[in-house]
This record gives C-alpha cells, sequence and structure tokens, in this order.
C-alpha cells in the first residue's frame, strides 16, 4: 500500500469512526432523563444568547423540551420575537429578551431584566458569535469585530451573568459554543509560536491579561499587515483565534470560580458542535442543529455536575 493509499485508509476508518459516534449519541439522546437524574424543573432558568436560529435556536428548544423555562435572546427584535413565538406555540416555555453581547447597555439592561421578573438564571449557554468566512475563505477584513464578539462579548456576558446565578445543590452552569478550529495543539491549525502556545498552555499562570495581551498582538498585525509573522492559526484565522481564547478564558475562569461556597458553585465548560448545517458555514455542514446542540444540553443537565473548565465534542472531553 502506497502512502496514498494509506492516507485515504486513513481518512477512511477516521469516517468510520465519526459515523458510530454519531448512531451511538442518536441512541444516548432518545433514552429519556430519569426522575432521579431530573434535577431541574419549571422553575429553572436558562439563557441562550444568539438563539434565534440554527444551534442557539435547537438549544433553546432542546431545553425548553425537557421543562426547563428559557430566555431566548437575540440582537434583532423583531427576529427573536418570532423564533420565540415558534416555540411558543410548541407549548414550550420560552421567553425574550433583545440582548447585544458587545453593548454594554444592552447588557445591563437584560441582566436587569432579568433580576426583575425571574430573581435570577441557572444555565447560560454562550452561544452568540460570527464568522465572515465560509469554506476555505480566509479574509481578516472583519478581525476586529470577530474577535470582540465571539471573545470580548461572551466575556462581558459571563462576568454580568455571574452574580445572576442562583445558588443551588446542583450548582449553576455556563457552557460556551466553541470549535475544536481553536485547539492549540491541533495538528492542522495550531498556533506555531511555540513560546506563545506553552504560555497559553500554562494553566498556572493563564491570565485574563495574557489572553487580552495576544489579542491585542494580533489586531495589530491585522492592521499593520505584518499578519503573516506572527505564528497565527492558518484556517479561518481571525474565528479560529476567537475560538482558542474563548477556551483559554474559560481555563481561566473555572480558576476563579472553584473557591465558591458549595451552595454557590458555578461550572463553566466549553464545547465543539462540530460543522454544523447552518447559515455561519453557509449550510455546508455536514451535522444537522439537533446534533449540534446535543453536548451542550448535555454538559447543561449533567445530574452530578463536577467537571468544570474542561473541552467537549460529542459528550467526550477532547485536549484544548
Amino acid at each position: 500500500m502506497d502512502q496514498t493509499e494509506k492516507q485515504l485508509d486513513k481518512k477512511e476508518r477516521a469516517k468510520e469512526r465519526r459515523e458510530k459516534r454519531r448512531q451511538e449519541i442518536s441512541l444516548l439522546r432518545s433514552i429519556p432523563y430519569s426522575g432521579n437524574q431530573r434535577w431541574w424543573s419549571a422553575e429553572t432558568i436558562a439563557v441562550v444568547t444568539g438563539a434565534n436560529r440554527g444551534i442557539g435556536f435547537e438549544i433553546t428548544h432542546q431545553l425548553a423540551s425537557q421543562g426547563i423555562t428559557v430566555i431566548l435572546t437575540s440582537r434583532e427584535v423583531a427576529v427573536g420575537e418570532e423564533s420565540a413565538k415558534v416555540l411558543q406555540e410548541g407549548g414550550l416555555d420560552v421567553g425574550f429578551h433583545q440582548l447585544d453581547i458587545v453593548d454594554d447597555e444592552s447588557i445591563s439592561s437584560f441582566c436587569g431584566w432579568v433580576k426583575e421578573h425571574y430573581g435570577g438564571i441557572d444555565i447560560l449557554i454562550n452561544n452568540a458569535g460570527v464568522n465572515h468566512n465560509i469554506g476555505s475563505d480566509n479574509s481578516v477584513e472583519a478581525a476586529e469585530t470577530v474577535i470582540n464578539t465571539n471573545y470580548y462579548g461572551t466575556k462581558k456576558m459571563i462576568k454580568a451573568a455571574i452574580p445572576l446565578m442562583r445558588p443551588s445543590a446542583q450548582g449553576a452552569r455556563i457552557v460556551t459554543v466553541s470549535s475544536r478550529l481553536g485547539r492549540l495543539n491541533g495538528k492542522r491549525n495550531r498556533i506555531s509560536d511555540d513560546g506563545l502556545r506553552q504560555r497559553l498552555e500554562d494553566i498556572d499562570n493563564l491570565s485574563e491579561e495574557l489572553i487580552d495581551a495576544t489579542l491585542t498582538k494580533f489586531l495589530e498585525q491585522v492592521k499593520d499587515g505584518t499578519l503573516t509573522s506572527g505564528g497565527w492559526p492558518q484556517t479561518n484565522t481571525d474565528y479560529s483565534l476567537s475560538k482558542l481564547v474563548v477556551n483559554a478564558f474559560t481555563r481561566v475562569m473555572v480558576k476563579q470560580l472553584s473557591n465558591r461556597p458549595e451552595s454557590e458553585k458555578i461550572y463553566i465548560n466549553c464545547y465543539c458542535p462540530g460543522m454544523v448545517k447552518t447559515a455561519m458555514t453557509g449550510w455546508a455542514g455536514q451535522v444537522t442543529p439537533e446534533e449540534g446542540a446535543d453536548t451542550a444540553i448535555w454538559l447543561s443537565l449533567l445530574p452530578d455536575q463536577a467537571v468544570s473548565g474542561k473541552f467537549f465534542a460529542e459528550r467526550s472531553e477532547i485536549h484544548f
């Protein structure tokens, strides 16, 4: 067998493994939660950002189908209200409020409304995000928007939501939609600057300041045209980096949240939904929104949640 045949054989085996795992997950999804697993009720409040379509809409649908009260949010009021109405007409307890995660006033208004109407929240799903490249495109013209939304917006939302998280024996949960494209040690798309990669891997010394400084350097190189010298991810560069730093921020936050009292625990994780067939991927994905939402639901509803600061795909932990 020559090298080309070996590569094809390897790809075929990988494809078979993925398909087998998809079938396993499909079976798991069909098994209802038993009574002793269901720690939640209609009084449990979940917030899903960027939920008017795609994965966010499906996450809202699946959480609400479990009997949870879900607040669907989106930047645009009309489309958000329409999406919530679709789920409400299906008998689900879904509310709506406008939320733009890059707008401080919008976040403040939303949090005040949640506090007034619900008293707090139990689950936050950070789904809102943007990607201006489709397929093999790799423009960085919108890099600042991508970084501001996917990282800074998500960070703002997490920090704003923490004071709203209600005490409970099960702990509150934060789940952020991320991507394998942002893996530090991915074989094909990792940061080639060994020194930077090692600093971002060093969990003991990893900090918000290091993450922010990394992004400042990246955006400066985008503006002055020296991007190729930075050793950044080669595929979908701005989006991949935005997800890499979201993963890193998840690890920073777990350190900050670890000292909370037992009754006020907050568990935070991120996951990759895969290449989902949505508008963001130009409908080119192989994963359905239902499949893409699954790990978010699983992490949100784990009966004995002791997992925090981890990265998942298809209900399995993967390396950062």
